[in-house]
């Protein structure tokens, strides 16, 4: 399978890292470390967890953020790495958004 993390959930890493930089650098390359190891285990479990609107999701293993992602063939496409602790509100917006730039 391939693997493929859109510009938004970049942007998602980038906003957790700048979060934890403000607590501790080193924190937040450990951030930077644990989000892609949790995406690169989507290449051998992507489609085993919980779907929501079409996306599937799964919590990150060593951070309270939860990773959104489809499977389009052979194609994992991650589309958002939301904080789990944000209001429930602010984060069905922010997939709404990322709904509007992929279709």
């Amino acid at each position: 399978m391939k693997l493929k993390i859109s510009a938004g959930a970049e942007r998602d890493i980038a906003d957790g890292c700048d979060l934890y930089n403000e607590i501790d650098p080193s924190l937040a390359m450990y951030f930077n470390d644990s989000i892609s190891a949790d995406i690169d285990s989507l290449i051998l479990y992507a489609g085993v967890h919980a779907k929501v609107d079409g996306w599937h999701y799964t919590f990150a293993t060593r951070f309270p953020f939860v990773i959104w992602y489809g499977v389009m063939g052979d194609l994992i496409i991650v589309y958002a790495v939301l904080d789990g602790r944000r209001d429930p509100g602010h984060n069905e917006r922010a997939l709404r958004n990322r709904r509007r730039e992929v279709d």
